[in-house]
C-alpha cells in the first residue's frame, strides 16, 4: 500500500479551525479530496453561530462537497479532519460513501473510530465502511483544542472573581 502524505491537506482544515476558534467555535476543521486528490470542500465547525446542531466541520463540509458534485455520494472521496470525528459524523460518513478518513487527534470523549467506539468492528453490519488513517500533524491538531479549552476555562475562573 502506498502511503499518501496528508499533511498540506490537514493544514487546510487547521486553518478553518483556527477560523472557528476565532469565531468562539470549538476549533475543528475539515476537508474533502474527491477520488482525484482534488479540493471539493473546506469547513470548519459552526454549530453556534448557525443555530445548528449538525454544523460540525465534518457535516459542513460534506454539504459543500456533495453541492460540488451534485451528487448525495462522495464515492472514492477523502475525508480530513483534525480530530476523529464523533459518531453524528461517522453515520454521515458513512452514508456519504467515502472512500476514508484521515484524522490528526483522537477525541477521548466522543471520538466514534478509535475512541470511545470503533468503527467499522463496532458498525459491521453497515453496508458500507472505508478506510481510516490517525495522526496526521496530532500534535499541531491537539494543541489547537486544549489551547481553546483552557482559555475558555480561563475566561470563565476570571468571570467568577470579581478580582481577577
Amino acid at each position: 500500500m502506498i502511503r499518501i502524505d496528508w499533511s498540506e491537506w490537514m493544514q487546510i482544515a487547521l486553518d478553518q479551525a483556527r477560523k472557528a476558534g476565532a469565531l468562539g467555535e470549538v476549533p475543528v476543521g475539515a476537508v474533502i479530496l474527491d477520488a482525484n486528490h482534488r479540493l471539493l470542500a473546506h469547513a470548519h465547525n459552526a454549530p453556534i453561530t448557525r443555530h445548528d446542531p449538525t454544523a460540525h466541520a465534518e457535516i459542513e463540509a460534506l454539504r459543500q462537497a456533495c453541492r460540488t458534485v451534485d451528487n448525495y455520494r462522495l464515492t472514492g472521496a477523502v475525508t480530513i479532519c483534525t480530530i476523529e470525528p464523533c459518531i453524528m459524523c461517522v453515520g454521515a460518513l458513512v452514508q456519504a460513501r467515502v472512500a476514508g478518513i484521515v484524522f490528526g487527534a483522537r477525541d477521548p470523549k466522543a471520538g466514534a473510530l478509535v475512541s470511545r467506539m470503533q468503527f467499522p468492528q463496532d458498525y459491521a453490519w453497515l453496508n458500507h465502511t472505508f478506510w481510516i488513517e490517525e495522526g496526521t500533524c496530532r500534535q499541531e491538531c491537539a494543541f489547537l483544542l486544549r489551547d481553546f479549552f483552557a482559555r475558555r476555562r480561563k475566561e470563565k475562573a476570571q468571570r467568577k472573581d470579581p478580582h481577577a
